[in-house]
C-alpha cells in the first residue's frame, strides 16, 4: 500500500518561510510525477508545484519565485520550500504522487497570519 505522509505545516507570519516534506512509502514501481496541491476554504484544490520523473518542474504563477519544489530520490521524499509567504497562501497543502495510480497525502495546514 502506497502511503504519503506530509509534515512541516504550521502558523507563520506574512513574509516568513516554511518547508513542507512528503515521505512516500510502499511499492512504487515508477514515479511519473509528484507535486503539491492546496485547497483554501471555499475554493477548489489547485496545483501549486510539480516535478516529473524526468525532473521537469512546474509552478503555479502565484508562487513562482517564492516556492521551490525538490525531491530526494534516495529518501523518496518530496519537499516544498515556501518563502515570502502571504495570507493568500493559507490552505491545506496536499502531497500527490502519480505512479500506476494517483495517491494523495492526508494534508497539512499552512496558515499565514499576523
Amino acid at each position: 500500500q502506497v502511503q504519503l505522509v506530509e509534515s512541516g505545516g504550521g502558523l507563520v507570519q506574512p513574509g516568513g518561510s516554511l518547508r513542507l516534506a512528503c515521505a512516500a512509502s510502499g511499492p512504487i514501481p515508477v514515479i511519473y510525477a509528484m507535486g503539491w496541491y492546496r485547497q483554501a476554504p471555499g475554493k477548489q484544490r489547485e496545483l501549486v508545484a510539480s516535478i516529473t520523473g524526468g525532473g521537469t518542474l512546474n509552478y503555479a504563477d502565484s508562487v513562482k519565485g517564492r516556492f521551490t519544489i525538490s525531491r530526494d530520490n534516495a529518501k523518496n521524499t518530496l519537499y516544498l520550500q515556501m518563502n515570502s509567504l502571504k495570507p493568500e497562501d493559507t490552505a491545506v497543502y496536499y502531497c500527490w504522487l502519480r505512479t500506476l495510480s494517483d495517491y494523495w497525502g492526508q494534508g497539512t495546514q499552512v496558515t499565514v497570519s499576523s
